[in-house]
């Protein structure tokens, strides 16, 4: 039986399943949610679940976000009295997920929070009365009657330090929080309409899970010894169990091939820090879109040997500055710099959380090592916004490009010449993509550009993955084309193929007027083309976009558009 409650302003629906016996889905259903993460756009809503399981014993799985507070509450009230919940099982301490913990323990006095012990550590400052805790790590039970044993299966970095899974082995359900989600908002409880998800399934996983492929492997490992998994239970959109061997092989798959990767940036940071984990998570991401893998640890909790372990193998290094009052993670730091070598890359971050360790001390030390800076310390000076996150993915891809530009370099060499000259052989015209989005903007050179269809007037354009702008040109945002004229093009192509450090703007010293999407146009352009996203695919290390055309002009009828002939095929 399905229950949905009355919509209100914004649109905020909450709905409970039977998903098997004894076990109930509250599902918050988010239909206008249009951004997540702050850096990643949405175009189907999201949801929040929230599990409850009900033997002898009674277990709430993680709760809701703040904005659901009394939907949720009330919902939760007419399921269960709170005052007989057992457990409170945190997955992870992410405020989407957590935000109604403290509401809930207030209802629920006696209930006993089971958390993995960064989770635990970060609910102690959030909750201000002091709760009944207990640390879970993989291996642990809990039995709570009626063949409801419930095994804690430790996930770090999914997609942050604290998570854990839990799986029930009466009802063969696996609670995964973030792991296996979509931001996908639908009255279908489980994942009936496979060609429905898939995009938004592949977009979560790069957006979130991607970066931090070597632990989804060794999680999934961990799930292949729990036995039989009838229903992964995720944090957001459908639950998996029409197609739950397809999507399990997708995330095998794309993990796979992320975690082959040669190198690999290790991020290390105080969790629940600050905005340490936001921040470090927008660099993860830069660090994705160049082809690299990263790995997190917490210097509050891990042990030197994990810390020194990582900082001795990794390519990169990207600190967030801890708590000066962090006797801990000051000695974990020391112990990176004894493994660090002159042949790798740093990256140092403010995390904005009040008493961050200064910047320049640490900077000096790793300077005096030899250790080249990857990108300009990152400084906040004010709560992170948009452009804050950009420079982050701005900086993480410049951090990856480097370490990854001697492999390139061999890839490169491997093919064979006569191939390779035969591909260049390909021409292209030359464009500039410029795009705006919120307070942030971007532009790129493109050539591999080709009109795909007249009805309605289309076109498809390539997109390197490790291009900073690939964030303004998700499904549903517009930009402007921009046409640069034969023989007049040489000063714009200079400046839009010159690499400016993260942040800096793109435009100054540019000619520009506003489109009516709010987009730049170049004004010494041949013509423009103001146009939407429609639809993206993936292909190897390139994205092609497919875009319809909205507005367009010529600003000079008799010019030719400028024609770009290449001599190779394997690189621009």
């Amino acid at each position: 039986m399905v229950a949905i409650s009355e919509k209100v302003e914004p649109r905020l629906t909450i709905q409970t399943v039977e998903i098997a016996p004894n076990t109930t889905a509250i599902r918050s259903l988010d239909w206008d949610r249009d951004r997540f993460d702050i850096e990643f756009g949405l175009q189907n809503g999201t949801t929040y679940n929230s599990y409850l399981i009900r033997g002898e014993q009674t277990v709430l799985i993680d709760t809701s976000h703040q904005k659901f507070r009394q939907l949720y509450l009330d919902t939760l009230k007419g399921l269960v009295n709170p005052k007989t919940i057992d457990y409170i099982i945190v997955s992870h301490t992410e405020p989407d997920h957590s935000g109604l913990v403290e509401d809930v323990l207030q209802l629920a006095p006696r209930a006993t929070v089971l958390a993995s012990k960064v989770a635990l550590q970060f609910l102690e400052g959030l909750v201000h009365d002091p709760f009944s805790k207990r640390i879970v790590k993989s291996g642990d039970r809990i039995n709570i009657g009626q063949g409801h044993e419930i095994e804690f299966v430790s996930a770090p970095n999914l997609h942050w330090p604290d998570t854990i899974f839990s799986f029930d082995r009466k009802t063969q359900i696996l609670y995964t929080c973030d792991a296996f989600g979509m931001h996908f908002c639908d009255h279908r409880t489980f994942d009936e309409d496979l060609e429905a998800i898939e995009a938004d399934f592949r977009f979560y996983y790069d957006c979130l899970m991607g970066p931090n492929a070597r632990s989804l492997l060794n999680a999934m490992k961990r799930m292949g010894e729990l036995g039989n998994i009838q229903i992964i239970a995720n944090g957001h959109g459908p639950l998996l169990y029409h197609h739950l061997d397809v999507l399990t092989e997708y995330y095998q798959n794309w993990s796979q091939r992320q975690a082959k990767t040669e190198t690999t940036v290790g991020l290390f940071y105080v969790s629940g820090y600050g905005y340490s984990e936001q921040l470090a998570h927008a660099i993860g991401d830069g660090l994705q879109k160049a082809g690299v893998g990263s790995e997190v640890v917490d210097l509050h909790t891990a042990d030197f040997q994990e810390i020194q372990e990582l900082a001795g193998r990794a390519s990169g290094l990207i600190i967030g500055m801890p708590p000066t009052s962090s006797i801990v993670a000051q000695a974990g730091i020391s112990s990176l710099l004894a493994v660090a070598k002159n042949k790798q890359v740093v990256g140092l971050f403010e995390c904005y959380g009040g008493d961050d360790e200064p910047i320049d001390t640490l900077r000096r030390k790793f300077i005096d090592l030899g250790i080249k800076e990857a990108f300009p310390a990152i400084r906040i000076k004010e709560i992170p916004n948009e452009a804050t996150y950009q420079i982050c993915t701005e900086a993480g891809t410049d951090l990856g490009q480097k370490v990854v530009r001697e492999r390139n370099i061999k890839q490169i060499k491997s093919l064979d010449v006569n191939m390779e000259k035969a591909l260049g052989r390909i021409s292209s015209g030359l464009y500039i993509v410029t795009a705006k989005k919120g307070e942030i903007s971007g532009a790129m050179m493109a050539s591999w550009v080709a009109q795909a269809s007249f009805q309605p007037l289309g076109f498809t354009i390539a997109v390197a993955k490790d291009r900073a702008i690939d964030n303004l040109l998700q499904i549903g945002d517009r930009f402007v084309i921009n046409v640069l004229e034969e023989g007049n093009y040489q000063d714009l192509k200079k400046h839009f193929l010159k690499r400016l450090l993260p942040g800096a703007d793109r435009f100054a010293g540019v000619k520009t007027q506003t489109a009516k999407n709010g987009s730049p146009i170049l004004t010494d352009a041949l013509a423009y083309m103001e146009c939407e996203v429609v639809s993206k695919i993936e292909c190897s290390d390139h994205w092609i976009l497919y875009c319809i055309v909205e507005d367009g002009k010529v600003s000079k009828p008799d010019a030719l558009t400028a024609v770009r002939h290449r001599k190779v095929g394997n690189y621009y």
